[in-house]
């Protein structure tokens, strides 16, 4: 059965019910129908599912435990949120946890294409902020209301705009964000060297001027983008790997395509997003693919900060609009600096809306041999 909106607002009041709720079924694999509760969103074009109910038991103490039991433990759930026919290759997943953090109302999984985890992402976030405002299970409050959700790369603010019961816009303060070059070569097979920046914003970017390889940031050119943006990535990965300072998160695990939406304007420009679906063989061209962010891209707007401040091209409290493939916007800002493993960082501010598009349960019957989905390569 679903919940109705009220029984949504019961559970999200109380941590120990919410406990009681996610603990719903403590083994998947068994005999007859199981199900899972799911709210559809998408952020600026974007889709993300948020999990709400159906999940067993994840141990750990940290947003980042989470992320790694439901890897190594729990993955089928998030193929069978994603993956056809439930899914299709752009879909993402946010699996809602009590967090063990007394600042945080919630912990946060992200799950996406290609067995990806992400530490963070803008546009899950925003999605999730609005679902658990609009749903009951955060309390709304008038004009602004103010929470902190765990994440896998560290504790997130949340400020939701809030009128009539409608989240307006989500403003995200995001973890710290940082370069790890600005200037990279890569060779990269068929294409020859292209240079790139490296960048953390809550995954590792390579950030690629799209002039540079002969791109135009259009829709029209959508298959092109995907297949220079995932050869250029593992081609990066392969030939200057990364990890985050304090955790192990390797990378690059994404990519950026950029271009200027009014010359010499650093506080606006477009880009357009690449994410892996699968795996690139280097010996079968026909592998050699991804798919587009429909959004501005919250993790890479962050990225791209990084970049730009550590050019000099952007100072703290400047805005900085984003646009993305459908011509949606973003909004950042630099709020504050830092230092994460002896680096230079940024503290990012994100801004965006997000829109409910659907309540649904999601079925898994036994019997069904599509189980935790499948993919074929016409589309994936």
């Amino acid at each position: 059965f679903w919940l109705k909106d009220e029984q949504f607002a019961m559970l999200g009041q109380c941590r120990s019910k919410l406990r009681q709720h996610v603990r719903g079924f403590s083994s998947f694999w068994g005999h007859g129908t199981k199900s899972l509760q799911v709210v559809d969103l998408h952020a600026a074009g974007e889709p993300a599912r948020v999990v709400l109910g159906g999940l067993p038991k994840v141990p750990g103490d940290t947003g980042y435990d989470h992320r790694a039991y439901m890897m190594q433990h729990l993955d089928h759930y998030r193929q069978i949120l994603i993956q056809e026919p439930r899914g299709y290759p752009c879909q993402n997943v946010n699996f809602v946890l009590p967090s063990s953090n007394p600042s945080a109302e919630y912990s946060i999984v992200i799950g996406e294409q290609g067995r990806v985890y992400p530490l963070m992402s803008g546009h899950n976030m925003i999605c999730t902020a609005t679902a658990l405002v609009e749903l009951g299970w955060i309390q709304a409050q008038v004009g602004e209301t103010r929470f902190v959700l765990e994440t896998p790369g560290g504790l997130v603010q949340v400020t939701a705009d809030v009128s009539h019961g409608k989240v307006r816009r989500v403003t995200l303060r995001n973890v710290p964000s940082f370069v790890h070059t600005l200037h990279a070569e890569v060779d990269v097979p068929t294409v020859g060297s292209v240079p790139v920046a490296l960048a953390y914003g809550g995954m590792h970017y390579c950030v690629v001027e799209a002039a540079a390889v002969g791109l135009r940031l259009d829709p029209a050119m959508g298959k092109e983008i995907c297949r220079l943006g995932e050869m250029i990535k593992v081609a990066c990965r392969e030939q200057h790997p990364v990890n985050h300072p304090e955790m192990d998160y390797p990378g690059c695990d994404i990519l950026v395509f950029r271009e200027p939406v009014e010359a010499g304007s650093p506080n606006s420009s477009k880009n357009v997003v690449v994410m892996s679906n699968g795996e690139l063989d280097w010996e079968r061209p026909e592998t050699w693919t991804g798919m587009i962010d429909r959004s501005p891209c919250g993790t890479g707007t962050s990225a791209v900060m990084a970049v730009l401040a550590e050019r000099g091209e952007l100072e703290v409290g400047q805005v900085f609009r984003h646009e993305g493939i459908l011509g949606t916007v973003f909004e950042g800002k630099i709020v504050d600096t830092a230092v994460v493993g002896g680096r230079r960082a940024i503290i990012p501010e994100i801004s965006g809306t997000a829109w409910m598009t659907q309540k649904c349960e999601v079925l898994v019957d036994s019997t069904d041999p599509f189980s935790t989905g499948y993919t074929v390569g016409d589309i994936w």
